[in-house]
């Protein structure tokens, strides 16, 4: 199958290669992101106990507290920071953390093209998301 390519707008630049970890909700780095374990602990939320470490974290954006910035740069320092942040629409407490922490960060794509476990090659300088579907087994 051949991959899927997506344009968007470039919010910190960067590239990486890792697999997917999709949400359909919205994520809150403050109280919904544990900064100990780079867990999700929000109540409820489809992706309660998975981890954010070396995923690209695509949601389709934000909310919550400015302090959820802080949180993204503190999972960076403790390395268990996403390797990228794929959004619809930049909430600007992402944007501020994905900047203080240097994960790269695009918006404007169609996050219901990618699934959970797809491998996702980001290329914010080309503003590009290819995405490669997982294999079925």
């Amino acid at each position: 199958m051949q991959p899927i390519t997506l344009k968007g707008r470039r919010i910190v630049e960067g590239q990486c290669k890792a697999e997917a970890l999709v949400s359909k909700k919205p994520i809150s780095f403050l109280g919904g992101v544990d900064p100990a374990d780079g867990k999700i602990i929000e109540k409820g939320h489809e992706l309660c106990g998975e981890c954010v470490k070396d995923k690209v974290l695509c949601f389709p954006h934000g909310h919550g507290s400015t302090v959820g910035s802080y949180v993204l740069y503190s999972l960076v320092k403790k390395n268990l920071a996403p390797k990228a942040i794929i959004n619809q629409t930049a909430d600007p407490v992402v944007v501020v953390g994905a900047i203080i922490a240097n994960i790269p960060m695009i918006d404007q794509i169609d996050i219901k093209q990618i699934e959970t476990g797809d491998l996702v090659e980001v290329n914010v300088c080309k503003g590009i998301v290819k995405i490669s579907k997982r294999r079925e087994s």
